[in-house]
């Protein structure tokens, strides 16, 4: 049996000034997403689209998503599999390519996770291919990765030890 998972926000574009779009350099591409009981997230158009470099744009939570989606599956499959991890930091990157009419895609994103795990009881660290096997299975099962349709590349730094053991 499957089950279906609904997600409701909000766009609410803040950048009309006084002019609206009357023209393509007259408005702010500045928005906040919300969610209820949260705070607002800050949005605008990338940079290179007359964004404001302050706020998110649209490409990087994209590619922000992704990397989330196989951080929270890892450390899911990590603490299923007896492994005790203690930092994860994903240095992530995406290309997109625009097109001479304007349109365009992603086409690729790469994430780069490195994680420090602790020495299990026997003194063992857990071994690089197990911690690979782990990431894997995270791209495998990471709903986003699965929903588009250009390659995320994971490319896992080698492990880092923390000194203490788990009991």
């Amino acid at each position: 049996m499957s089950a279906q998972h609904g997600y409701h926000l909000q766009v609410r574009w803040t950048g009309a000034g006084e002019s609206g779009t009357s023209s393509y350099t007259a408005y702010s591409r500045d928005h906040d997403v919300t969610l209820p009981g949260r705070p607002p997230l800050p949005g605008s158009a990338d940079p290179a689209f007359r964004g404001d470099p302050t706020r998110y744009s649209p490409e990087e939570l994209f590619v922000a998503s992704l990397a989330q989606c196989h951080m929270l599956w890892f450390l899911h499959l990590a603490a299923a599999a007896g492994v005790v991890v203690r930092e994860y930091v994903d240095d992530a990157s995406g290309s997109m390519r625009v097109e001479s009419g304007g349109e365009g895609q992603f086409t690729d994103v790469t994430l780069r996770p490195r994680v420090t795990v602790d020495v299990v009881p026997d003194g063992a660290r857990p071994d690089d291919a197990a911690l690979t096997a782990l990431h894997r299975r995270a791209h495998d099962h990471c709903f986003l990765a699965r929903s588009v349709n250009f390659p995320v590349h994971v490319e896992p730094a080698p492990p880092h030890v923390a000194s203490r053991t788990t009991a």
